[in-house]
């Protein structure tokens, strides 16, 4: 099997490998075996061995002092920078909770650091054993879910089942729970005495908790290790024991400081919700487990103890010990709290079931141009818009179209839980059933739509208002240049969002399934129409290519940020299966640091005179204007360089003559730029007639767009706007100066090329 392994790292390729063996291996067995065979069978010491390191692992666990086991553990964690070493603990980490969740606390507890490390070691190959059997078990599976793809989503359930962790950005967790929270505030408050702005204040303290807890205790120590030594210095001379009676006397104060940094740094204090956040006890108490609670993790059932049981850290993220709650598992806290807390608030409070599911309809439905609000300024935003369908002459329904210039989005929001807590080796069929109800759903509908406005030259949308259908727009599919069906869920659903692949809508436009926790990145990572139109165009062009995968949303992001359109780079190529790793750092790199808020935001660079007429652009945001930003934005490091050039030399001009032009061409496509001082009259006659006679002058013409930029006297561009430029086919006596000018300027090799 081929693979393009250009941008895999080597710490990835082993992390890989068990992929790519596994699909030569399922490739191979097609070829040659015509007979069945029973996997199971092959896979039980497997299993056996699974379970048995599970035991291990439990008895290592139960032997030591949890708070102390999790201060070593969180220590470890984040001093390491290897992905690898973090990831096998994180994956430790959610044994840990079981354990906890599972047994009552021994009477003798000792902490031997020996046996920390005889935990990495059986977690390490607890890990790979469960992602060799994710190969090795969906090889030959009977599940026919997916038809013929079956067993490669098979095989990303089980695997990623196993190592997915943590996929939000936890300085964006406020932001995230106050945004889905919001709209069932009155029942949180009802059931908790909190509402949705607490409890989301709540989970982002967790979350920094995490993030800067060692930080912030390390850096309270060393302050009043100084302030002792300055102490002492002072003292001249006197006993020490004397000194440090004195120094504590006096600094009573700091020394619960001083004791809550040494609980945060020895005693797994980062992670003790009860102290660290004010949500109230009744709610940590929904989220937790008591010591010894969970009865059915490990049994003797067949995958009971293996990672493919469900983890009880699925259910409830917390722990309570002693008196205080504690979040065991710094990725957990996130990726189960949300289903958690609604799943309990729901069973406080059964009769909010059928409001909790029309408040949650509606925030999904609004959250994509709500959230994107400055990348729509002056979109047009269609909800809840009903048509019919034409086969059948019903009344159908999708939720979302937002119009932004020449760029249709259509969105399809499924507001269901992220996916069910389920095993996908213990139970596929409803596993996989999740995928449909959040995924496939949103795919048909969008077809749906779009088959309607491909089934007329102009068709009508309406809305239902008090029983009757009433218009309110009518639609022309030709008007747009991008049409962008997207599925839009609540929590991220990647990887398997970002590596299904679905045929795409009318020939030509590939759905994308993104998440609201990913629209609080994009957000703030494109923060302008254009940039944010741009990326969607690479977003949805790598929808559409077979066989080529990255890991979710910001691993796109990512790329695009790096190396803008590698799309085409990549359908240029030739490859039979390509997976790109490590795209997402850039991202992941900005969210980690401490002051993320104030740094800037990672962006694509361009030479300020491309910048200025990008930024002019946007503001005049007259028709066209995407199209303009799209084909600038298309360009690479050089070709802005040489735009920028010609920008410049072209203003230079203008300051000093009423107007300019030129043009630049890069590959098939022509940019004709007229520039002029603001304060003289457009005479948009004379710049078309000068565009069309630039057309004509080449082989290419039809694929010319005019931009029309005003520049004041201090080199300031005021406006910009595009233009069509039309190409004459036939000579007329009303157009032959168009063709004069034309003749003139190859006769004069006129041509402005850079």
């Amino acid at each position: 099997m081929a693979i393009n392994d250009e941008n895999i790292h080597d710490k990835d390729k082993k992390a890989l490998k068990h992929f790519l063996k596994g699909k030569e291996i399922w490739n191979e067995y097609v070829k040659s075996h015509s007979e069945k065979v029973d996997f199971y069978a092959v896979n039980f010491s497997n299993l056996k061995d699974m379970k048995k390191h599970a035991l291990n692992m439990r008895s290592l666990i139960l032997g030591m002092p949890a708070k102390e086991l999790l201060g070593y553990i969180y220590t470890r964690m984040l001093k390491d920078s290897d992905d690898d070493l973090v990831g096998n603990i994180q994956f430790l980490l959610e044994y840990v909770h079981a354990t906890l969740a599972s047994a009552e606390e021994p009477a003798e507890v000792i902490f031997d650091e020996a046996k920390v490390q005889e935990l990495l070691k059986l977690s390490r190959e607890l890990k790979e054993k469960a992602l060799l059997f994710s190969i090795e078990s969906s090889l030959d599976t009977e599940n026919r879910h997916f038809k013929d793809n079956t067993a490669d989503i098979e095989f990303y359930l089980k695997s990623k089942w196993v190592s997915i962790r943590g996929n939000r950005y936890q300085a964006l967790e406020g932001e995230f729970y106050s945004y889905v929270l919001a709209p069932h505030n009155d029942a949180l408050e009802d059931a908790y005495g909190v509402g949705a702005t607490k409890i989301s204040e709540g989970f982002q303290d967790i979350a920094s908790a995490f993030r800067m807890g060692i930080t912030n205790a390390q850096e309270i120590l060393k302050k009043q290790y100084k302030d002792y030594l300055n102490f002492a210095t002072e003292q001249h001379g006197k006993p020490q024991q004397d000194i440090k009676e004195m120094y504590e006397q006096i600094n009573s104060d700091k020394r619960k400081a001083k004791n809550l940094a040494l609980d945060d740094l020895l005693e797994g204090g980062i992670g003790n919700v009860s102290r660290h956040t004010k949500l109230p006890s009744c709610l940590l108490e929904d989220l937790a487990y008591q010591r010894g609670e969970e009865t059915d993790f490990f049994t003797e059932d067949n995958f009971a103890g293996t990672p493919y049981a469900t983890l009880p850290v699925r259910k409830k993220p917390l722990i309570k010990l002693g008196l205080e709650y504690y979040a065991i598992d710094p990725c957990f806290i996130r990726d189960a709290g949300y289903r958690a807390l609604i799943f309990k608030l729901l069973e406080r409070k059964p009769k909010y079931k059928e409001t909790f599911k029309e408040n949650q309809k509606i925030m999904s439905e609004e959250a994509f141009p709500d959230i994107l609000r400055d990348q729509f300024p002056r979109a047009k935003v269609y909800k809840e818009v009903y048509y019919k369908e034409p086969d059948t002459r019903q009344w159908v329904e999708n939720d979302t179209v937002v119009i932004v210039d020449d760029v249709l989005y259509l969105i399809e929001a499924k507001a269901g839980a992220q996916a069910t807590i389920d095993s996908p080796a213990l139970n596929f069929e409803r596993h996989s059933q999740s995928v449909n109800d959040l995924i496939i759903k949103a795919y048909k509908q969008c077809e749906r739509f779009f088959k309607y406005l491909d089934s007329d030259d102009e068709v009508c949308l309406y809305n239902l208002d008090n029983g009757k259908h009433e218009e309110i727009a009518r639609v022309r599919l030709s008007d747009y240049r991008m049409i962008v069906p997207i599925g839009l869920t609540v929590e991220s659903f990647a990887p398997l969002s970002s590596f299904y692949k679905f045929k795409k809508i009318l020939g030509k436009h590939a759905f994308i399934s993104i998440s609201i926790d990913d629209l609080f990145v994009l957000k703030r990572i494109l923060p302008t129409p254009g940039i944010f139109s741009h990326y969607i165009e690479f977003r949805q062009s790598m929808a559409g290519i077979s066989n080529t995968y990255l890991y979710d949303e910001f691993a796109h992001l990512g790329t695009y940020i790096t190396y803008n359109r590698y799309d085409q780079k990549i359908k240029e190529g030739k490859h039979d299966w390509m997976i790109m790793t490590d795209m997402s750092d850039l991202i992941d790199k900005f969210f980690e640091s401490e002051s993320w808020e104030t740094d800037p935001v990672p962006i694509q660079e361009f030479p300020d005179e491309v910048f200025k007429l990008l930024k002019a652009l946007d503001t005049t945001q007259s028709p066209g204007w995407l199209l303009a930003e799209s084909l600038i934005r298309d360009y690479g490091e050089q070709q802005r360089k040489e735009l920028a050039n010609c920008l410049s030399t072209i203003r230079k001009t203008t300051m000093k003559n009423p107007s300019g032009y030129f043009v630049y061409a890069y590959g098939d496509k022509l940019l004709f730029v007229w520039m002029q001082k603001s304060h003289h009259d457009i005479e948009w006659k004379n710049v078309k007639d000068k565009g069309s006679s630039v057309a004509l002058c080449d082989n290419n013409r039809l694929n010319m767009i005019g931009i029309l930029i005003e520049v004041a006297t201090d080199g300031i561009y005021d406006n910009a706007q595009y233009f069509k430029v039309n190409v004459p086919s036939v000579q007329t006596k009303e157009n032959e100066h168009i063709f004069d000018d034309a003749k003139l300027m190859n006769s004069r090799k006129n041509r402005k090329y850079p």
